[in-house]
């Protein structure tokens, strides 16, 4: 009886940096913010990022988002090198390929609910898949609040609202820069669970930036910096087991 081999799944790659470099400044006011830093973010997978205050995550982000140039090093999105895109081409590819959820909502106050989520393709003069729009609009319990503009909104529904608005045009990949650092406890784990339930549902790829560890849970990995240096890698986290590692990085800082 002959058996099958098994044949690894693969997985593509949402985004890559290879080698990534950022400095700032020149001679002692130089700042070396990310140090040769190499990662993959893999297709329908929720990456956190952490690190200490200055530790060059929010760069990362950035950086892989194409909203900060890089020193050195390459950037992919899909099969694209952001460092051979012009300016409008690269406005082009985050409009068409990216989403953003940042802390501050950015939702424009004179627009509704449902203007605001389909505010980047309408700037884009693309017509947005109704079907689609409608499914991210029930999973974020966004029914009965598409008229209400977000000065009648709560600071969970807000951010919800954020979030269908990175979700509704269907982005090859989502980056949250502490997307919950303005919510209460309660909207933030509803905010997370919906991220979460982006991954596992509509197949989404997510990569956030946080300082939480509860946050960081809500993850499939975290990936930890410390001085501009990818130096820890955690599967599966749960709360307490990053709390344990950054407090690790701390004690570090502290002894070195």
């Amino acid at each position: 009886m002959t058996t099958t081999p098994t044949v690894p799944r693969v997985t593509a790659v949402a985004a890559r940096a290879a080698e990534l470099t950022k400095v700032y400044g020149a001679g002692e006011t130089q700042v070396v913010a990310l140090d040769r830093v190499s990662v993959d973010f893999r297709q329908g997978e929720f990456t956190a990022i952490m690190g200490p205050s200055g530790s060059g995550k929010s760069t990362l982000m950035h950086c892989v988002a194409g909203l900060d140039s890089f020193s050195s090093g390459s950037v992919r999105i899909g099969d694209t090198e952001l460092s051979t895109l012009k300016d409008k081409q690269l406005t082009q590819l985050r409009r068409d390929k990216i989403g953003f959820i940042f802390q501050a909502f950015n939702l424009l106050p004179t627009l509704t609910a449902m203007e605001n989520i389909t505010l980047p393709m309408d700037i884009a003069g693309r017509k947005a898949d109704q079907a689609w729009v409608q499914k991210v609009i029930d999973m974020l319990g966004l029914s009965g609040r598409l008229k209400h503009r977000p000065t009648e909104l709560s600071g969970g529904q807000q951010q919800r609202v954020a979030v269908a608005r990175a979700l509704a045009s269907q982005p090859e990949i989502i980056f949250g820069d502490e997307p919950t650092g303005n919510l209460d406890s309660r909207s933030g784990a509803e905010v997370l669970g919906f991220l979460r339930n982006s991954v596992r549902e509509l197949g989404q790829t997510v990569v956030m930036v946080t300082h939480d560890p509860v946050a960081a849970s809500y993850a499939d990995r975290v990936i930890f910096l410390a001085d501009g240096r990818i130096v820890d890698e955690m599967l599966r986290p749960t709360a307490d087991g990053v709390l344990d590692r950054m407090k690790a990085f701390d004690t570090k800082g502290r002894t070195s």
